[in-house]
């Protein structure tokens, strides 16, 4: 039997659920970002709308949610490229509003896909760029969302000498590889779809201590062989 979980307004291009899936987030053509609320998470009525704002002139290309320890956040891809960071606070007289944290962005590349990782204790974000490039960023401080600092930057090749500087990607696609349990290494599958081919190939990359160095470094993962491809600045 169907039942309808969420009416969504015209123009929606976009939507996620929260990690819990008693919240979703819309988006829409028209930079309207609307996050939908149950009533009762033991009810089977229909989500409604709690919140909507506009978050952009243009439109919103994705939407992701911030791992739940780290509290109610929403991550908003643009249509012109940039990448924003929207959180849930309490506001005056107790009410709950959602205020901008930070904006991500590049002047010579677009925003095409973005990921959340890392553990209860260190969050990390992936962002991919229209010119194959990928950034990771590592959040300094759990209680503040706009404590990020730049942790490594590297194209999605599989050494440090092939660069192309004139790469054209039209998507991305990122995905943490789930941890099975504290001891497992952090890694994610990154891969993009351009005019070049060696860009296009998806690799895993691992975040090692690199020989006769004290900085950790992400390598390309290939079976037990592992290559790398930038510095990961550990302070």
């Amino acid at each position: 039997m169907e039942k309808t979980v969420a009416t969504l307004e015209k123009g929606t291009v976009c939507s996620a659920w929260n990690y819990s899936a008693q919240r979703l987030a819309t988006g829409s053509i028209n930079g309207l970002l609307t996050i939908f609320d149950s009533p009762d998470p033991a009810s089977s009525s229909p989500f409604s709308p709690s919140s909507s704002f506009q978050v952009h002139e243009g439109s919103i290309v994705k939407v992701a949610w911030v791992p739940p320890e780290y509290g109610d956040a929403i991550a908003c891809i643009l249509d012109d490229g940039t990448l924003s960071l929207w959180e849930e606070v309490t506001g005056e007289g107790q009410s709950l509003q959602w205020k901008i944290c930070t904006k991500f962005q590049n002047k010579s590349a677009r925003v095409l896909d973005i990921q959340f990782g890392g553990s209860s204790t260190c969050l990390k974000l992936v962002v991919a760029y229209s010119d194959g490039y990928a950034k990771v960023y590592e959040l300094q401080n759990p209680l503040e969302l706009n404590t990020w600092q730049l942790q490594a930057e590297f194209q999605n090749v599989i050494d440090s000498v092939s660069k192309f500087a004139k790469a054209s990607c039209l998507s991305a696609s990122i995905s943490w590889i789930p941890q099975i349990g504290e001891s497992q290494q952090l890694s994610f599958v990154l891969g993009f779809n351009s005019d070049i081919p060696q860009l296009n190939s998806s690799k895993v990359y691992t975040p090692r201590i690199a020989p006769y160095a004290r900085n950790l470094m992400w390598f390309v993962s290939n079976g037990l062989s592992f290559l790398p491809t930038s510095i990961y600045y550990w302070l």
